[in-house]
């Protein structure tokens, strides 16, 4: 009945093809408009789902204090000594031009820093000092003494030999227009940064922070969208080229794999999801899946053209051979990246829906628009001989004949592997998601080694009452908490209020060292911190380290940079430390650092679920369409050990994973399963129609399909090869992985594959005519 209702059905389209034609080609392009509503999301915040915990700490913290977005310039005079007359100057410089950056609130510098001390029975808050050019060695000396000096400086805007040093500009982004914001920041930014080098040229200028790394991200998937996407299509004109041996073929499969990229892109634009780096990589996955079914489809009707049919009966009977597996092989892919929904990481979730729209549409057109523009447009074949089947045969022998040994081999080798899986660590680096080329990287690796300040861990420690921060208890609890993080080895610099109030303590007693203490007095304290905001200049006030009810103090940790293993780990001896000696406080931790260090192990987790799911719909799936329960099963080992072993192998050469590779496994488990059904599609129709043996049934597999199979994980691999070449490590890590999982998946369908069917599937059949109930595809000569 199914091959009945497949061959009108390939009738209706043939005899239709004007009707399919325009049909398919309206429903494309109501879906292309959707791509005027796609927009670009750069915030590292992205990442993060709204009911993540550590996005809703981060969160809280940026209500109760102002945020933490923000420019870093990092200058390095080349004498190596920033206390000097030439190099504060630019430091003025640079600090008075800063605060003419757009969005900018605050800009904090050795030039601006409100030093103050006792004169007299006053207290005195000014700029730590003015007009550069006139200083005297005498006022270079002070200054350097009460920098060097000064905890709240030292490691934070000074490195500890003074040979660097820091001007941070906070910004209070509208969040209105984030595509406009950020540029326009990171432009004035470099701007900026050029104009100090050619004023100051002995003196060397860095940009970083979190403005500089959302900008970053949508560079570099900017730069990927204009390289990669090109790229890819060449490497895929190239296969479609020596795959089909026809122009109009080629072009007819350019235009499935576009129009399935542009619709999948529209469709995503009409259900609102925005575009960020790590979706900006479907066009160039679609690219390279949908160049399957088109292959399918044309493969087997050259062949029927080459054996003396005319071109319709050839259309209508491709897609009698190909509508089950090209169904089959279309809806296995979409399993694998659906279930990327189960993960914690929206943008990998966008993706996974991309992906599955555009493997969709691609399978759509494929059974409809393809068929129809094939029987309108004038087709010719040349007859070529086939001599990649002797290649397979000699294979097929050989496995056949060593089957014993390559079975104890492959499961060696499959334990190996799998084992050096413990030799990956989980590590989300966010600033090591760009790769060196990428300018963010490169000069946040020069500020990082030189005096650090890109990861940060912020505590927001609550007394839980308001006007609690000027209780001495709260204040020594604090202190001790400040302390305790500072014995740390992990620890760069702590910045707490409790700094300040020892220092105001010491000048409200005529600067007495012996007095550079939290004050004792709940009265005295909050008298201090009055007259010492009351002091301060307008953008340079506290309320970045006080909330607005006094109630809680933001204390921000620098830390070395660090897995995400060690992180975890410190947050943890933090969180036990604070509860066991300072009860009365409550502390959290977050930042962009802490939820990184989070969002991996929180998508591994959730994405073991996605991958189990995903595993028993294709296995259900194989089960159903091979319609033998034992054939399904065993199926499933060739299906599975590919990703442990690419992991295994990952661990061995990389020894790290993060984010992107959490999702490998799911993804990829929808597309190496492809090569399965073939081969396993083959053997059956041997068994099942020819009543061959098991081995007889293996050598009919490598010379049908074998050579396909080959042809087309090349294909697959070199698609996903491209993305290697990506500056974004998220999307480079994960084509990369994946190259190499269906790599190993072929290997395994070759040589494990059949060992394991010559062991376990030894029964005799008898010849079957049931000819409906086989599987049947177009990657192999029907």
């Amino acid at each position: 009945m199914q091959q009945s209702w497949v061959t009108r059905y390939a009738t209706w389209v043939v005899e239709h093809r004007f009707l399919v034609i325009i049909a398919t080609v309206l429903f494309m392009a109501a879906a292309m408009t959707g791509m005027s509503r796609l927009s670009f999301n750069s915030d590292y915040r992205v990442f993060f789902s709204k009911d993540n915990p550590q996005l809703q700490a981060f969160e809280r913290l940026e209500r109760a204090f102002a945020k933490n977005d923000n420019v870093m310039f990092l200058l390095m005079p080349e004498q190596g000594d920033v206390f000097n007359p030439d190099t504060l100057k630019a430091v003025e410089s640079l600090t008075e031009k800063a605060w003419l950056t757009p969005y900018s609130s605050r800009v904090d510098s050795l030039r601006n820093y409100q030093h103050s001390f006792a004169t007299g029975d006053d207290l005195v808050v000014q700029d730590l000092y003015k007009d550069a050019a006139t200083l005297n060695p005498e006022q270079l000396a002070n200054i350097k003494s009460v920098v060097l000096s000064e905890p709240l400086l030292l490691n934070r805007l000074v490195s500890p030999t003074g040979h660097v040093t820091l001007v941070n500009v906070t910004l209070q982004l509208p969040g209105k227009n984030p595509m406009a914001e950020v540029p326009e920041v990171a432009k004035f930014a470099r701007q900026l940064a050029e104009q100090m080098r050619v004023e100051f040229p002995h003196i060397k200028v860095y940009l970083s922070g979190l403005a500089m790394m959302n900008n970053s991200f949508s560079e570099a998937s900017m730069k990927d969208m204009q390289t990669l996407i090109p790229l890819t299509f060449l490497v895929i004109l190239v296969s479609l080229g020596i795959l089909l041996r026809s122009t109009p073929a080629v072009l007819m499969t350019f235009g499935v794999i576009l129009m399935s990229i542009m619709g999948a892109m529209g469709l995503a634009g009409w259900l609102g999801i925005q575009i960020t780096p790590p979706s900006a990589s479907a066009p160039t996955i679609i690219l390279t899946l949908a160049i399957a079914d088109a292959v399918h489809v044309f493969s087997t009707m050259f062949h029927l053209m080459r054996g003396g049919k005319d071109k319709k009966s050839a259309i209508i009977e491709s897609l009698r051979i190909n509508f089950q597996p090209v169904v089959l092989t279309s809806v296995t892919t979409m399993f694998g990246f659906i279930t990327m929904n189960f993960g914690d990481v929206p943008p990998f979730r966008d993706l996974g829906n991309i992906v599955t729209m555009g493997v969709g549409i691609a399978l759509l057109l494929s059974l409809t628009f393809l068929p129809a523009m094939a029987a309108l447009l004038p087709m010719r074949v040349k007859f070529k001989a086939d001599t990649h089947h002797t290649r397979m045969d000699k294979l097929a022998d050989f496995v056949i004949r060593r089957k014993t040994a390559l079975l104890v081999g492959m499961t060696a080798l499959t334990i190996g592997l799998v084992g050096m899986i413990s030799l990956n660590k989980i590590n989300d680096n966010y600033v090591k998601y760009f790769d060196k080329s990428v300018e963010f990287r490169a000069h946040a690796d020069v500020i990082s080694e030189n005096i650090g300040g890109l990861y940060l861990i912020d505590y927001v420690l609550d007394s839980q009452k308001s006007g609690g921060i000027n209780d001495p208890q709260f204040l020594a609890g604090a202190e001790s908490f400040a302390t305790w993080f500072r014995a740390q080895p992990e620890t760069i610099h702590v910045n707490g209020i409790t700094d300040i109030m020892k220092r105001l303590n010491k000048n409200m007693h005529g600067d007495n060292p012996q007095e550079y203490r939290l004050p004792q007095n709940r009265e005295l304290a909050a008298q201090y911190l009055l007259l010492y905001e009351m002091s301060l200049p307008y953008g340079l006030d506290m309320n970045n380290q006080i909330n607005v009810d006094k109630s809680a103090v933001r204390m921000t940790v620098t830390i070395n940079a660090m897995t995400t293993q060690e992180i975890l780990a410190l947050e943890e001896r933090a969180k036990q430390w604070i509860q066991q000696n300072v009860p009365g406080i409550k502390a959290e931790g977050s930042g962009g650092t802490v939820m990184f260090a989070h969002i991996g192990i929180r998508n591994i987790k959730s994405m073991l679920l996605g991958s189990v799911v995903s595993l028993i719909l294709i296995s259900l799936s194989l089960i159903i369409a091979f319609r033998s329960l034992k054939i399904g099963l065993i199926s499933l080992i060739p299906n599975l050990i590919p990703a442990a072993m690419a992991f295994g192998l990952w661990g061995l050469l990389v020894g790290e994973v993060g984010l992107a590779l959490s999702v490998v496994t799911s993804m990829s488990l929808g597309i190496i399963v492809d090569d399965t059904i073939h081969f396993l599609s083959k053997y059956l129709r041997a068994r099942r129609e020819k009543a061959l043996d098991s081995a007889d049934a293996v050598r009919y597999s490598f010379h049908s399909v074998g050579h396909a199979l080959l042809i087309t994980t090349v294909v697959l691999m070199a698609g996903f090869l491209v993305l290697a070449f990506s500056s974004f490590k998220l999307n480079s890590g994960m084509g990369l992985l994946t190259a190499l999982t269906l790599g190993l998946a072929l290997i395994a369908d070759f040589l494990l594959l059949p060992p394991l069917l010559l062991l376990l599937d030894k029964q005799k059949l008898g010849k079957q005519i049931t000819e409906s109930k086989v599987v049947k595809y177009a990657r192999s000569t029907p």
